[in-house]
């Protein structure tokens, strides 16, 4: 007969096993949903192809039609585009499905700001889409048609236009994800919008290059992915600015979830201490009533001292989490060898204040 498990065991795999368990539900989920919506989809095959095909048609000369091939494309072909507009349109729950999983295990704070981004990527994805079946399908496809040389009939496969236009409809759909990549890179702290608008020209090429590898081999096509790439860039800085002032809000008003306020309250303030002395101190650059404009070298040193502040605030931050998650393995149950990692790596990196708590607890461990 077995024993029972103790839920304190270190070595308890429950926890573990039922987010396996919970993973594969939502994926059963998830695959239910896609062949629901192909099923209801399935009927109209030929109905949603003729609609994908219509800018195309619309161009071809007098006469001339699309054509088929290979045996089975007939049938194969709108049976394909079928299965993939069902997953575009199960898209929004395939992504709720995802957003359950993982919301357990994100901060209250890190829920704001994921439930508007990740309803904001499916309205631009679905943009992107549209911007390529209402505006760059009829211009590629006219400039095709016009320089189709003379004695050739434009007759296009129907399997070659449906992989033609779904690797359009990715590449423009992913390029408008482009203010959630700058937005979540500025919010993560990997980058600033300072450094984004240095990196500007750096964009546009790679916009262009980018539209060469993704489009047909023509300008326009090329130009129309660039020019909403670069444009939805600036975009992305703009919202980012405004991201990184409501965290920056927030972490003047305090965490609404910290672990320990009084670890939390001296982890966050290390860093903030420093530029604070530092201002007080009278830094030549902040010096009362002084208003000349700053030489190149004076800009450098002030950046480099933003900086050097941001990646002390970062490690900071870093430190105190170690230190949230000593405590929720602490209140769990969890392996000591891990706690006693973590509190050993926060006697490394922590400031002072930190160190005194991280070694107060391995007293406590060691007293047990």
């Amino acid at each position: 007969m077995s024993s029972p498990t103790n839920p304190n065991d270190p070595g308890a795999e429950q926890p573990f096993i039922s987010h396996l368990i919970e993973m594969r539900d939502r994926l059963i989920r998830m695959v239910i949903a896609v062949v629901v919506v192909f099923l209801l989809l399935f009927p109209f095959a030929n109905d949603i192809y003729g609609f994908v095909s219509a800018p195309i048609i619309a161009k071809l000369p007098d006469g001339a039609s699309m054509i088929a091939t290979q045996v089975a494309s007939p049938f194969l072909t709108p049976f394909k585009l079928a299965l993939v507009s069902a997953i575009f349109v199960a898209m929004p729950y395939l992504l709720y499905q995802l957003w359950a999983f993982v919301a357990p295990g994100l901060y209250q704070h890190e829920r704001r700001l994921a439930i508007p981004l990740l309803i904001s990527s499916i309205l631009l994805f679905y943009l992107g889409m549209l911007f390529a079946y209402f505006v760059v399908f009829p211009l590629i496809f006219a400039f095709f048609a016009a320089v189709t040389p003379t004695g050739v009939t434009q007759m296009p496969d129907i399997a070659f236009y449906l992989d033609f236009v779904l690797k359009l409809f990715f590449a423009f759909g992913f390029a408008f994800e482009i203010p959630i990549a700058t937005i979540l890179l500025v919010a993560i702290g990997a980058t600033t919008p300072e450094q984004l608008v240095r990196y500007r020209p750096y964009v546009i090429v790679g916009a262009f290059v980018i539209g060469m590898l993704l489009t047909p081999p023509d300008v326009i096509s090329q130009t129309l992915l660039a020019i909403p790439v670069w444009l939805l860039y600036e975009l992305g800085i703009i919202f980012s600015r405004f991201v990184r002032r409501h965290r920056n809000v927030s972490e003047v008003d305090g965490d609404p979830e910290p672990a320990s306020p009084e670890v939390m309250a001296r982890g966050a303030s290390a860093a903030s201490e420093t530029v604070v002395g530092r201002e007080l101190a009278g830094s030549e650059f902040h010096a009362p009533g002084r208003f000349e404009p700053m030489t190149d070298e004076q800009m450098e040193a002030e950046l480099d001292a933003i900086e050097a502040e941001e990646l002390a605030r970062k490690r900071a931050e870093k430190v105190a989490g170690k230190l949230r998650e000593v405590q929720d393995l602490r209140l769990s149950g969890g392996d000591r060898r891990q706690i006693r990692t973590l509190l050993y790596e926060v006697l490394i990196d922590g400031d002072a204040d930190q160190r005194r708590v991280a070694q107060n607890i391995l007293d406590q461990l060691d007293r047990l």
